[in-house]
């Protein structure tokens, strides 16, 4: 196992002369962004250098095994494996365990501590828990400084098709931003929402539809530097995909029942074919070589959900959760989408830019989805105004061929100060400096076999020797564990973020009812 530590990067070459070549011009990249004080493309160089397009590719649910490059060995995934081969593939790259937050974090270059959309919209709750759960933002601003106004700022046009999930509101909801709204969110395109035969049986979840709409958005725009934000819905449940890839897998003895589905399986090839088609069209279209492509999942993919509204009234005092729902096994990693453990929170990230970086490198430096902003606007050339807190880091250089040594050790967080049990999470909060991650459950938790405890828990565990976090080292460590445990309640303190209490109005017998009626003492 590689220690993060010691990180280790492997430039794939095709002789060893190739890969002189390629390691010197690493270190001069490295040299000049490193040493200069402006941006990679700063406004005086525009009339020599036009920034790079953007193309930021957002699948939903998708766990970090899936790939090929990532170790998935039943769907083949070919165009995203070459993408990584020509590019760069993190093996630590963080999101937020559900959609809505991931995708505020992306649009904002902040923790969702800080931006407030922690919580997936619209809202629903645990109101009679054994811990609050502190107000979220149940809509995210207009007025809020987002990627895309960024970039249009730097003079990009700026587009975003698919999935929104950030509004529940006349802008926009679940299955996209309106056209007529886009311009408050820093769009000067957004395609009409998908209708609701894009989601039925042998459909796809509009994942062609979605892809025709970049490649024209792509084309169409080509005079000027262009973002473009392809955000799809699959593989999100209710999964479906095209009837012939799913009876591929029928007939290699895969069925309707999960873990790997057919139909699962199918959705999942069709996202790597869609991948294809964009690739494809770079290149016919020429801009391949100046265009920086950014690929990630919004949260780790679905390995097991609880069927825990089936619980008794009253609720028993430690019930066990039993899973109705199997997909994708995510080992190595442990558990999967909701939950604050790797495989919640870990996901495949891709980046590639010709033009701008080497290929064939695997980083395990530790990212997340807040370096995406400010990593965009440093390859633009633009800037977030004065008074915007970002809490992201700009990886060109690390991308470029630097060490990164400042990202080594830099502290990795996550803020889940809420309940949904259908994915085994309670209020908790966590925190990853180097190769060691401390979480801490503020009241109570469901352990690895589904039961739920009524205690708190602070946890501990080295993922480079323990990636699937199996031995809780809190005891053992117990001074690291205390030291990292100060340094998250700093952060949360430093950001002014509400930690989950003991709640005034718990009722055991409905302790664990979710419900969409809010009560009268959450209303403000």
């Amino acid at each position: 196992m590689k220690t993060t530590a010691n990180r280790r990067r492997r430039c794939l070459s095709a002789s060893p002369g190739e890969g002189i070549h390629r390691i010197a011009a690493c270190i001069l990249i490295a040299f000049s962004i490193v040493s200069s004080p402006r941006p990679l493309f700063c406004q005086e160089d525009r009339e020599q250098h036009r920034p790079p397009n953007i193309l930021l590719v957002l699948t939903d649910d998708q766990g970090w095994p899936t790939l090929g490059c990532y170790g998935g060995k039943i769907v083949p995934t070919p165009n995203l494996d070459r993408l990584a081969g020509e590019g760069a593939r993190f093996t630590d790259a963080y999101v937020t365990s559900q959609c809505t937050p991931t995708r505020a974090t992306l649009l904002t270059g902040q923790y969702t501590a800080r931006h407030g959309l922690w919580h997936v919209l619209s809202w629903y709750g645990y109101p009679w828990a054994r811990m609050t759960e502190p107000a979220f933002a149940e809509n995210f601003p207009r007025e809020t400084f987002t990627l895309a106004k960024g970039l249009r700022a730097a003079g990009y046009v700026t587009g975003i098709m698919g999935k929104w999930h950030l509004t529940s509101n006349q802008d926009g909801d679940y299955r996209g931003l309106r056209p007529e709204a886009s311009r408050h969110y820093g769009f000067d395109y957004a395609p009409p929402l998908l209708t609701n035969d894009e989601f039925k049986e042998g459909a796809d979840r509009g994942v062609d539809i979605l892809t025709d709409q970049a490649i024209a958005f792509i084309k169409d725009n080509r005079a000027s530097p262009w973002f473009c934000y392809l955000s799809h819905h699959m593989i999100h449940g209710v999964v479906v995909a095209p009837e012939s890839l799913t009876d591929k897998y029928r007939r290699q003895g895969y069925g309707n029942e999960g873990p790997n589905r057919a139909v699962y399986l199918a959705g999942l090839e069709h996202i790597d074919r869609s991948i294809g088609r964009l690739m494809r069209a770079l290149e016919e279209l020429g801009e391949a070589d100046e265009t920086l492509v950014i690929f990630l999942s919004d949260n780790g993919g679905i390995d097991e959900r609880y069927g825990f509204q089936q619980l008794p009234r009253p609720n028993p005092p430690t019930p066990k959760f039993r899973p109705d729902v199997r997909e994708y096994d995510n080992a190595p990693l442990r558990a999967g989408k909701g939950s604050i453990y790797e495989g919640g929170v870990r996901v495949p990230m891709i980046v590639r830019w010709p033009a701008g970086m080497a290929r064939g490198q695997v980083i395990d430096t530790p990212v997340h989805a807040v370096d995406i902003l400010p990593t965009a606007l440093a390859a633009a050339g633009g800037k977030a105004p004065g008074d915007v807190a970002l809490d992201g880091e700009n990886l060109l250089p690390l991308m470029a061929g630097g060490d990164g040594a400042h990202l080594v050790n830099r502290p990795i967080y996550q803020y889940y100060p809420f309940y949904d049990l259908r994915w085994g999470l309670t209020p908790s909060a966590s925190i990853r400096q180097g190769d060691y991650k401390l979480i801490e459950f503020f009241g109570d938790r469901v352990d690895a076999e589904g039961r739920y405890r009524p205690q708190g828990r602070v946890e501990l565990y080295n993922l480079a020797r323990d990636l699937g976090e199996t031995r809780n080292l809190a005891a053992s460590d117990d001074e690291r564990a205390a030291e990292l445990r100060g340094r998250l309640h700093q952060w949360l303190a430093d950001l002014g973020a509400e930690a989950s209490a003991p709640n005034a109005h718990h009722d055991a017998d409905r302790a664990l009812v979710e419900t969409r009626d809010k009560p009268a003492w959450l209303k403000p």
